[in-house]
């Protein structure tokens, strides 16, 4: 990611803190369920909760974006609980529809082609990583 890229994404995300996790979580979590309503079965926190973490989880990586090494090890561990959680990499590309669709009703007027830009970079980066370790993961057991 270049540096623009990485400023547009820490300062839309700025904008999206500002608002309730709940709301922020009911508007992710509708788009991916009435996308790919066979993935409901993997949450099992109740809405509120899933949408805490949500946030949470988006703001950690958002924060580290600019010290890609440290964040590189945390999503790979991410991508390890998630695999757990039975998430396959055909997955990643309806979360990021729905992740996209969250910022884009978040943002409002502040979502542009270069905020949308920067963003789609940032979760093509992020999913890359978390698939590629999943896949190292399943050849080191077999």
């Amino acid at each position: 990611m270049t540096e623009q890229q990485v400023s547009l994404v820490k300062n839309s995300w700025k904008i999206i803190q500002a608002i309730d996790p709940v709301l922020v979580g009911d508007v992710f979590y509708g788009k991916l369920f009435m996308t790919a309503p066979r993935l409901k079965h993997m949450f099992h926190l109740s809405t509120e909760e899933q949408s805490k973490k949500l946030v949470e989880m988006l703001s950690i990586i958002v924060g580290r974006l600019d010290r890609m090494s440290e964040l590189t090890e945390d999503i790979r561990q991410l991508a390890i609980r998630h695999e757990g959680y039975g998430v396959k990499p055909e997955h990643y590309a309806v979360v990021g529809t729905a992740l996209l669709w969250m910022l884009e009703q978040g943002l409002g007027k502040d979502w542009n082609k270069d905020v949308k830009g920067a963003w789609e970079k940032c979760y093509a980066v992020l999913s890359a990583t978390m698939i590629n370790t999943t896949r190292y993961t399943r050849q080191d057991n077999t």
